[in-house]
């Protein structure tokens, strides 16, 4: 007796709870793929308009100017540039209220510029659970529904006088294939996780480096002026760094 062992068959003769659980797996499959490709854009973005803003900040542009072009950028700038605004603000408006105390000046932009970094990274890390949901859920879907599959082939075989192998393998063929499924939807699911946590790290590392470095510049801006010897003692000692100045803000 000729078998048709084809995806489409199986999955047409399998039973409504198979076909349930397989209807399931393909929307995840799906849903899965399109976040996929949703944080692959999102976090090479923020990665490309991180460096520029960083090659810029380092390029000895003013302060002032970096900031307007911040504000200017709003949410389609970087999100290091983002992180630099919030600190700036904050500094500006302790600034305006004549806060003198370089610390007090420095803290307050520090934390303004942590709570934009949580900011920017929960939302490159927005969805991630999902896809660990997938990789670490969809198996076992799989296999709840390999199990009902074959649970329902022996019902079927139980009415039969005689089983032989060509009675037995359609029913588990079907019943394999939720199995096959599952694994099609978590395979993905779980590179994918492992391959934006690790870049969201980097990511993570690089914007933490910056409100370091950044606080550290403000700190120095906040000293009483060195001497001109002192001056040409520190520009000889590393990168330039953004000019300072400030000329007011928001």
């Amino acid at each position: 007796m000729d078998q048709n062992f084809s995806i489409v068959s199986m999955v047409l003769g399998a039973s409504i709870v198979v076909q349930l659980v397989l209807a399931l797996l393909l929307s995840v499959s799906l849903a899965s793929w399109t976040v996929i490709f949703r944080k692959y854009f999102a976090i090479k973005s923020a990665r490309i308009k991180s460096e520029d803003f960083e090659q810029e900040f380092w390029s000895g542009t003013g302060l002032n100017d970096l900031y307007q072009s911040a504000l200017s950028s709003g949410r389609h700038g970087s999100p290091l540039q983002r992180i630099f605004a919030s600190g700036m603000r904050e500094y500006l408006k302790l600034r305006e209220r004549h806060v003198l105390d370089g610390s007090t000046l420095v803290d307050g932009a520090r934390r303004a510029m942590r709570a934009a970094f949580q900011r920017e990274m929960d939302a490159l890390e927005a969805n991630l659970s999902f896809l660990a949901s997938v990789g670490s859920v969809s198996p076992y879907v799989g296999l709840f529904g390999t199990v009902w599959g074959i649970m329902h082939a022996f019902v079927g075989l139980s009415n039969l006088q005689q089983v032989t192998l060509a009675t037995v393998a359609p029913g588990i063929a079907e019943a394999l294939v939720a199995t096959a499924i599952g694994l099609f939807a978590a395979i993905p699911a779980v590179i994918a996780y492992n391959f934006f946590a690790r870049d969201i790290d980097r990511l993570a590392n690089r914007y933490e480096s910056f409100t370091e470095e950044f606080s550290n510049i403000l700190q120095r801006q906040s000293a009483p002026a060195p001497s001109a010897a002192q001056s040409a003692t520190a520009a000889s000692a590393g990168r330039a760094g953004p000019a300072t100045g400030f000329g007011g803000g928001r």
